[in-house]
């Protein structure tokens, strides 16, 4: 008994694992290939992403139709007049008038989502190419794509259809039972209603009751399900028995003993790079291709997504994808594997968290002394994100971790809650860089595009930052 409590503590500790099968053991290492690499900074991509984002928010609806990242790292303002982008080019962005604005993009999917679903068939926001893209697997037939088709060309040219190889199925393995009867999942990230500490993963892992365990023989509870959606929606939260203690709950853990702490949640952009890990196949990174994603399951429908490029295979559902130290969603499903490739969508966590009525489980001290939350910049606080091991490893100290936004802090197991805070680790000259210099240079450039519009900041702030209280 004492062996049970002991591990269910150490699930508790890393169950913002995505690489764990609830059970504090990781399961894969991360790939050399993928944790390092690429052109950019992460957090380059994160700072361009809130630059677009805050545009649109100002301009509205009908005067925009989207951001994203270019090749070049910079923010992309899609806008349908010359005065709309003269205001995104004075507000740091690039601008690229285009026919449809996003209201039209949405009547598009508003007309295919009234349209008889066809399981097998998914369809996205384009922002580049400004279209709606329409993608069909191999389980549709031809009659079903002619009818995709015919509806396609009745809304018009800002649909474009698309087939694509694999199915779209979600992310969960019914056959190798890890955690549930059901099968098994990813532990997401911790979460806190103020009272009682949960899980939050894929709502198709299971339903409300499903009891869930950190071995496969079932014989060390963790918790249960108690709220979720799915489908509509693909989360879920699980609460942990009561007792379990919470230490570094906001670690995510990412291979070779790293993790990268969460200090915040966010939105992500198109172009993105993001990271995902998962109790299959461990760390993996890619690209956000698309958002406000539907998908057409066997199981059912789900709007609201994230599409990337990310791999993804079964078992790795309900597992964290995040970038520079923020929490952007969870695996829901996809088509390919890890060896060929493939598209994978994410349930965003912001969305997750404003439905169920949660915010991240964060340490203080680690995210400059007081909980993320909207401010001034209008984010939530992840300037100051931070990367920990979960554990001792032969990390060198200032080494860069994926997915964090920082360098590397050497914290020895068990002292994770003891760890320097953030402002205290930017008052070392030996981890001064540009990045920093970088870092104030857009947090004064978001300042004033918040001054700018004091109703623009608030919409920023609903939409992107998500804290207690």
């Amino acid at each position: 008994m004492r062996h049970a409590r002991r591990n269910v503590q150490r699930i508790a500790r890393f169950a913002a694992i995505g690489g764990l099968a609830c059970g504090g053991l990781m399961v894969s290492q991360a790939m050399a290939s993928e944790t390092s690499g690429g052109t950019k900074a992460p957090n380059s991509e994160t700072r361009a992403a809130r630059t677009g984002q805050e545009l649109v928010s100002e301009l509205g609806t009908a005067r925009t139709a989207g951001s994203w990242i270019d090749a070049k790292g910079r923010p992309v303002v899609a806008v349908t007049d010359e005065k709309a982008a003269a205001d995104v080019r004075e507000g740091g962005a690039v601008a690229k008038v285009v026919r449809y604005t996003m209201r039209d993009l949405k009547s598009a999917t508003e007309q295919l989502k009234d349209a008889p679903k066809v399981a097998g068939t998914s369809w996205s926001m384009d922002y580049a190419t400004n279209q709606v893209v329409v993608r069909a697997d191999t389980t549709v037939s031809k009659a079903e794509w002619a009818r995709l088709t015919a509806v396609a060309e009745g809304i018009g040219a800002s649909v474009r259809m698309e087939r694509t190889e694999g199915t779209f199925t979600p992310r969960l393995n019914g056959a190798d039972a890890l955690f549930a009867g059901s099968g098994r999942c990813s532990a997401g990230f911790n979460v806190t209603n103020g009272r009682n500490n949960f899980i939050l993963t894929a709502g198709h892992c299971g339903p409300v009751g499903t009891s869930w365990f950190s071995d496969q023989q079932g014989a060390e509870s963790v918790g249960s399900t108690v709220s979720g959606s799915f489908p509509g929606g693909d989360f879920s939260l699980v609460q942990y028995n009561a007792g379990t203690a919470l230490s570094g709950a906001d670690i995510v853990t990412v291979g070779n003993g790293q993790g990268v702490r969460i200090i915040g949640a966010a939105d992500p952009a198109v172009g993105q790079k993001v990271f995902r890990s998962g109790s299959t196949t461990g760390l993996r990174s890619g690209q956000v291709t698309g958002l406000n994603a539907t998908v057409n399951y066997p199981q059912g429908t789900v709007t609201g997504l994230i599409e990337t490029t990310v791999c993804a295979e079964p078992g790795d559902s309900g597992g964290p994808m995040f970038a520079d130290g923020l929490a952007m969603g969870v695996t829901s499903g996809g088509s390919g594997d890890c060896q060929a490739g493939g598209t994978t969508f994410f349930q965003p966590v912001t969305k997750a968290l404003d439905s169920l009525g949660v915010k991240l489980t964060i340490d203080p001290a680690a995210a400059g002394q007081s909980t993320p939350s909207a401010g001034a910049d209008g984010g939530t606080g992840n300037d100051a994100a931070a990367a920990v091991p979960p554990s001792t490893s032969s990390t060198a100290p200032g080494a860069a971790l994926p997915g964090a936004m920082g360098p590397a802090d050497t914290v020895p197991q068990g002292q994770t809650d003891n760890a320097a805070s953030a402002l205290e680790r930017l008052g070392e000259y030996r981890n001064l860089g540009p990045g920093l210099f970088v870092i104030a240079g857009s947090l004064l450039a978001l300042v004033a595009l918040r001054i700018r519009s004091e109703r623009g900041r608030k919409r920023y702030r609903n939409q992107y930052s998500q804290s207690w209280g």
